[in-house]
This record gives structure tokens, C-alpha cells and sequence, in this order.
């Protein structure tokens, strides 16, 4: 066989993929994962896409970075993270990182709602 009929590596795999567009947990903004990206996670077996783009998985990174610094350091860290309250829509900070998934309430709501739990 000449080397002009031999098969390119990866192209089989390659194939079946396509760029999609994502739109990132952190910062809401679409960004694309490539074909290259895509075959690169499944050569090492990994499950579930990207859920950050790159600047917002950076950005994650070195705040776990300086955490597990402080840490070893024994200092401990003040965090102040700045959200959206999930009920009336402020921009308030928050004393932790926020779980994916859970609303985050300024602290006149998540008083109300806690004073609303516990008369019910």
C-alpha cells in the first residue's frame, strides 16, 4: 500500500465529531468545543464536557490554588465572592464560593425565607 492510501490517525475517531457550543456555568457567555478538544477527552476516557470556558476554568483554578496555599500556610482566607441574589435579583457579595446548582440570596432575603421556614 503506497503512502498516499494509508489512512490518516484519528480521522476515523475525528469523524463522529463536531464543534459545539457551550455556554459556561460561571459566566453564562457561549464559547466553542472543538473537534480536537472533544477526541482529546476521549483518548483519556473523560465523561463529561466542559462546563467552563478557558478564562472562567483559569480563573477557578487559581482560587482553589490560593485556598489550598492559604491553607498550608495557616492562614485563614477571607472569601468574598460577588453574586446575584436568586429572589430579587441584587448584586450582593457572599463569605464562600457559591455550589453549582443552588440559589444564593442577599441577606435580606435569606432572612425573610428563614423567618418564613421557620413560622411555617
Amino acid at each position: 500500500m503506497s503512502d498516499s492510501m494509508t489512512p490518516e490517525i484519528g480521522t476515523e475517531q475525528s469523524s463522529e465529531f463536531r464543534d459545539r457550543s457551550i455556554a459556561c456555568l460561571d459566566c453564562g457567555e457561549p464559547f466553542i468545543w472543538t473537534v480536537g478538544e472533544q477526541v482529546f477527552f476521549h483518548d483519556k476516557g473523560l465523561k463529561n464536557e466542559p462546563k467552563r470556558c478557558k478564562p472562567c476554568k483559569q480563573a477557578k483554578n487559581d482560587r482553589l490554588a490560593a485556598i489550598s496555599a492559604a491553607q498550608v500556610a495557616g492562614v485563614r482566607q477571607r472569601v468574598e465572592v460577588a453574586v446575584t441574589c436568586a429572589q430579587c435579583g441584587e448584586q450582593t457579595t457572599v463569605p464562600f464560593f457559591p455550589s453549582q446548582g443552588r440559589p444564593v440570596y442577599c441577606r435580606s432575603c435569606f432572612l425573610a425565607s428563614r423567618t418564613m421556614t421557620a413560622t411555617a
